[in-house]
């Protein structure tokens, strides 16, 4: 992944790739960030120079994630809300056939607790590094894999079909038949084996309509992308409406702020002082601004720490594509080092079209204007290094994911009756205590609406409480 976040967007962008599982990213840190074309990556990783893995969402499934396991630098998963359909995805990296069997183990039984984690109605997509051939032919295997695998399999490849027996799972590359070329997963020198699988449910297998290797690519060098086709069944709910919000920040220019005094006056009927009614003088202030200012299209804007991904560095990277396809057409040395040098050339324009962003950067950041591009980067790193972006759904009493809204509704209900009424117990005092005994007015409707009237948007009442004589609490609920 080191340098290569863009490239790797740009690539999913290009193949139409919502969510992609990677591994081997040898990036240390447990971290959510943006690589740029509205792409956000979820990874972890305990040493950067082995190991990591990570999960890749297309910006439309970013505020979908529910929950983020990091389970450890070889086993992470991602739980998604799809229109009401509970997707888990993980991604998993075995170790190398050459590691030890007490590593390997520890892999397996990890990945067994996130799987056993999962609960059984929720659909689950494996995205994995299994460094292991499951091979070509299912004789006494047909209930978790197909006949189209590669060569013969090995010890591991055998661990990767025990598994799905356990899981009941099924190894959906396997299923397709491709030519080698859509099979082979991983090339190095004269090697050509599978050893990167997809795996889901039995029960979901007929959600999936194709399954093959995407075939000349260069963000890696040696392994492939395998892309896997799923359709989800879902209920339509009805989308939020954007909010579209005024472009006051126009007044600050000296002719839009004319314009706009004199369509106000207008308005208000060549009137200087402005009428008393204040809501309706607020409402004719609005409309003016979205007629004279006008209005935002509600969408983000594209993230900005990708500004260096300009055109020459495009240029490079599909010469460096087009250099891959041709070395893995005809294997010759004078391919293999055109792909070589471009590489390195890539790398280089990277490090200059950076570096020349970041300068020009810190010296907009000098100056008083860049004292708000200060906050808004700031705001927007915070932003991008959360893994929820807002909590959509809630638990019940059992664990289970609740996404309609009139469930999550009604155990709100049931946490808050609880939470008032349920009495804990306390130490009384009474020595020493004045006892004022008067009538206590009951806390009213109309003075709760004030109050939140009162209140900025955005925060939330829990509780509505006041103190009474006597060291007495009352609290009271209503449903609004």
């Amino acid at each position: 992944m080191t340098g290569k976040g863009r490239e790797l967007a740009d690539m999913m962008e290009r193949r139409k790739v919502d969510i992609l599982c990677v591994q081997e990213t040898r990036w240390k840190g447990s971290k959510a960030r943006s690589i740029g074309a509205g792409f956000k990556l979820f990874y972890y990783g305990v040493d950067s120079k082995r190991n990591g893995v990570g999960v890749v969402l297309k910006e439309e499934f970013v505020r979908n994630v529910l929950e983020v396991k990091r389970v450890s630098d070889r086993v992470m998963s991602l739980k998604l809300e799809i229109e009401g359909v509970m997707l888990n995805v993980v991604s998993g990296y075995a170790p190398q056939v050459g590691c030890e069997l007490e590593e390997k183990e520890r892999f397996w039984s990890e990945l067994d607790e996130v799987m056993e984690s999962i609960p059984t109605g929720e659909r689950v997509v494996i995205g994995a590094d299994f460094n292991g051939h499951v091979g070509e032919g299912n004789r006494g295997d047909e209930e978790v894999m197909g006949k189209f695998g590669v060569k013969e399999r090995n010890l591991e490849g055998q661990m990767v079909v025990d598994f799905a027996k356990r899981m009941d799972m099924g190894v959906v590359n396997t299923y397709f038949q491709k030519r080698e070329e859509h099979r082979v997963t991983y090339k190095s020198g004269g090697r050509r084996t599978q050893v990167d699988y997809i795996l889901c449910r039995r029960g979901n297998l007929k959600e999936i309509s194709d399954c093959k290797v995407v075939v000349g690519e260069s963000v890696a060098r040696q392994h492939r992308m395998v892309v896997c086709r799923m359709t989800l069944m879902v209920c339509k709910k009805k989308r939020s409406k954007i909010e579209k919000k005024t472009k006051w920040w126009k007044l600050k220019k000296e002719e839009c702020c004319e314009e706009f005094r004199q369509k106000l006056r207008q308005a208000l009927g060549g009137q200087v002082v402005l009428p008393d009614d204040r809501e309706t003088t607020a409402e004719v202030i609005r409309e003016t601004g979205r007629k004279v200012l006008g209005v935002s299209s509600g969408r983000r804007k594209e993230d900005k720490e990708t500004w260096w991904w300009n055109e020459e560095v495009q240029d490079s990277v599909q010469r460096k594509r087009l250099a891959k396809r041709k070395w893995d057409m005809d294997r010759t040395e004078e391919n293999r080092q055109e792909y070589k040098e471009l590489q390195r050339r890539v790398k280089r324009e990277v490090s200059k079209a950076k570096q020349k962003a970041y300068d020009e950067l810190y010296t907009r950041l000098d100056t008083r204007e860049g004292e708000k591009d200060l906050y808004r980067l700031a705001r927007q790193r915070d932003r991008d290094g959360k893994d929820v972006q807002q909590v959509r759904v809630i638990k019940d009493r059992d664990g289970r994911v609740l996404t309609s809204e009139e469930s999550v509704q009604r155990r709100w209900k049931e946490y808050f009756e609880e939470l008032m009424n349920e009495e804990n117990e306390r130490e009384k005092r009474v020595e020493g205590v004045n006892s004022v005994e008067q009538k206590v007015d009951k806390i009213r409707k109309d003075e709760v609406r004030k109050a939140l009237k009162r209140m900025k948007s955005g925060q939330l009442v829990l509780t509505t409480s006041r103190w009474r004589s006597g060291s007495v609490w009352e609290r009271q609920q209503w449903n609004f």
